[in-house]
């Protein structure tokens, strides 16, 4: 007994470990930043024209907001496949976190369209190839009009995601400096040079390039996801191959765009694992700087070839502006990583994606609506718009959250579970590599 009571004194207490939701509520809070800015970035354009054209002398609010969702990405999505380690749980993951809001949102927009309070853009012009660009996100580098006006950001995600895989399947994943680095090269020198829509409408057309882009990368994923050892890697690099060429040359954004969201994408996996000590903090921050200056001078560089000469100044400084800003606030929320978020702030990343997807399709209501307030009117009822909007947006967000959202990541939970019970749990024996 009292051996028992002198070990129970002197054994060391046990700390409980943090959540896992509250370590990663600051990215939440990121997010939720990041999606108030791009819902302003469309909003501003119908009312308070003088603040939006102080702010755009400045920066793009829908450029930085964008790039924090990319730069966030990079930091947590590598971490859930390497946490789980293995390519069918994390794709299950994605196809349940993406799919079911991006479904419903553009079954909404074309019900909106019959109700004359939707526009579908362009996207009705070739059915065949605006289905077969969308079927797995790849829109905006299959040559296809985007159906709601933000699925392009969803477009890079896709081919982040492949190149994860491919990268996992073969043991490279960790050198995430040495990617963001390349891509940050590659979009300084050759973003000026690569061809956009050179597959979709110069060689080959649309609805070819839309059915052999969701065969190479979709049925390339579905082999990763399906079979183990060397199957599994080539359906993955086969995957991942395709989408670097889209990327490269047949893109809708110009080539230095596309390229530098590659590589700050992998520049915020980089910054996870110096923050997981998988590599030195220092040597981290020294090549993320130089990453966000090679991305600054590619814009700057390469922007003169893509906009009118009287638009050139102000479009070269709200990328560099924007670029930086971005860096500059995940640089901030790592900082402050440890601090309690406020609850409001953790709850809008939780509801970002909706946020994301469905303020479009608020805005296409709110312009067929007659009285809603433009231009012409008062300032007071302008400046009044924007808490309305902002308020019956979030409602709506709420809404398809909790009823859409999160039932289904939790049936993707459980398919992935059911997956494991009844097959051999996949776990890929990728061999350690040194980070970089």
């Amino acid at each position: 007994m009292s051996g028992d009571l002198l070990a129970a004194t002197t054994a060391r207490p046990k700390i409980p470990r943090e959540p896992r939701g509250r370590r990663l509520a600051w990215l939440d809070a990121l997010r939720g930043i990041a999606a108030l800015c791009v819902v302003y970035a469309h909003f501003s354009t119908r009312v308070l024209p003088h603040i939006h054209n102080a702010v755009y002398d400045v920066f793009d609010p829908g450029l930085y907001g964008v790039l924090v969702f990319f730069l966030v990405s990079g930091y947590i999505v590598p971490a859930s496949l390497e946490r789980r380690g293995s390519v069918r749980t994390f794709w299950i993951s994605r196809i349940f976190r993406l799919f079911p809001l991006f479904v419903f949102a553009i079954g909404a927009v074309l019900l909106l369209h019959e109700f004359g309070w939707a526009s579908v853009r362009d996207a009705n012009q070739n059915v065949t190839a605006s289905v077969f660009s969308h079927i797995f996100m790849l829109n905006e580098l299959l040559g296809q009009t985007n159906i709601i006006v933000v699925l392009w950001t969803l477009s890079y995600e896709m081919v982040f995601y492949v190149l994860l895989t491919a990268l996992f399947t073969a043991g490279l994943h960790k050198r995430s400096g040495t990617y963001a680095a390349t891509f940050a090269v590659g979009a300084l020198l050759l973003g000026g040079l690569l061809p956009t829509f050179f597959l979709s409408y110069r060689s080959f057309g649309l609805t070819p390039i839309a059915v052999a882009g969701d065969i190479f990368i979709v049925g390339g994923v579905a082999v990763a996801v399906a079979t183990r050892g060397l199957p599994r890697a080539l359906g993955a690099w086969v995957a991942a191959a395709t989408g670097l060429v889209l990327v490269a040359v047949n893109g809708r954004k110009s080539p230095y765009e596309g390229l530098t969201i590659l590589a700050l994408m992998f520049t915020g996996t980089m910054l996870y694992r110096a923050e997981q000590g998988q590599m030195s903090r220092w040597r981290a921050a020294i090549v993320a700087i130089g990453i966000f200056g090679a991305a600054m001078a590619a814009g700057f560089w390469h922007i003169p070839g893509t906009v009118p000469q009287d638009q050139t100044a102000l479009v070269q400084r709200e990328w560099v502006v924007s670029v930086a800003l971005a860096g500059l606030t995940l640089a901030i929320g790592l900082a402050l990583r440890n601090l309690r978020v406020p609850t409001v702030l953790a709850w809008l990343g939780l509801v970002s994606y909706s946020v994301y997807l469905l303020h479009p399709l608020l805005l296409d209501v709110y312009d067929s609506v007659s009285f809603a307030p433009g231009y012409n009117q008062p300032t007071w009822l302008q400046a009044a718009a924007g808490p309305v909007f902002l308020a019956v947006l979030l409602a709506c967000c709420a809404g398809t959250y909790y009823l859409v959202e999160a039932p289904m990541q939790r049936l993707g939970r459980r398919v992935a579970a059911g997956l494991d019970a009844r097959l051999r749990p996949d776990r890929p024996e990728a061999a350690e590599t040194p980070t970089s």
